[in-house]
């Protein structure tokens, strides 16, 4: 049946696919932690460069999102709260959603836009140009020259990211809780910090780490699989943005659903 071997087909593609993000990421996990250890060293000025580029260029446009998102959140739970009487637990609703949830995922999102597509475009003119061929005469892996300082970078900028962008949502969710729910500061504060647990931050922390592997293997991966062509180039930039997006919210069920389930009763 041609449509039986059409889900046979696209499945064996997804599998090989993932295969191929976990031998990127692999590659680019032994680059970093254990290179160093057999007298390689990492190119650390590019992984600062990077980092530069991932985490703190980032901050306006992740702080003016999240800072509305908190907002949004604070008046989409007033209009259910308000009708049961129970407006004070807006600062709860906020807190919890940002922390556990949309803290890391719109980071995640802003990122692949800025940087997940960056990284394949990058890539991709390089082996365009064939200077990915040039690294490999000079004796140079390009997982290393290239994938390891990107990796290293994301996974000490995620998670910073991640808990800035919480705090401007809880900050964004504040400004309606001062204005139109009777907090003060003060208070809209303590609440936020009565209703986190320690678990609820570090949800949203380990979530943004894998976020940021998801999004290094896969910019890399695309670019890495470019085709001839500068029009090639704008695909995998294209397959790289789309792609990425898709796996975050797979791995984000993942893990919401790992959490959920071993979450103390």
């Amino acid at each position: 049946m041609p449509f039986a071997e059409d889900i046979g087909a696209a499945t064996i593609d997804g599998l090989a696919y993932v295969g191929g993000l976990a031998r990127l990421t692999g590659g680019a996990a032994r680059a970093v932690f254990a290179a160093p250890l057999g007298g390689r060293k990492l190119k650390w000025t590019r992984a600062v460069h990077q980092a530069m580029s991932v985490g703190v260029e980032a901050i306006p446009i992740v702080s003016l999102i999240s800072f509305f998102v908190g907002t949004i959140l604070a008046l989409q739970g007033a209009y259910e709260l308000r009708r049961l009487g129970a407006l004070q637990l807006v600062a709860s609703a906020v807190a919890i959603s940002m922390t556990r949830e949309l803290g890391p995922l719109m980071t995640a999102i802003v990122v692949i836009g800025r940087s997940g597509s960056a990284f394949a475009a990058e890539i991709g003119t390089m082996k365009v140009n064939e200077e990915i061929d040039a690294l490999e005469t000079m004796a140079l892996e390009p997982i290393n020259f290239l994938v390891a300082p990107k990796f290293l970078a994301m996974l000490l900028m995620m998670p910073c990211l991640t808990t800035w962008a919480d705090f401007m949502g809880v900050l964004g969710g504040g400004l309606f809780g001062v204005t139109n729910a009777g907090f003060t500061w003060g208070t809209y504060m303590n609440a936020t910090l009565s209703a986190l647990v320690l678990r609820d931050i570090m949800t949203g922390l380990v979530k943004s780490v894998m976020f940021g592997l998801v999004i290094t293997a896969v910019g890399c991966q695309e670019g890495f699989a470019t085709g001839l062509g500068s029009e090639q180039v704008g695909r995998s930039t294209t397959s790289a943005v789309v792609k990425s997006i898709f796996m975050v919210i797979a791995v984000d069920l993942v893990f919401t659903a790992i959490f959920y389930f071993t979450a103390p009763q």
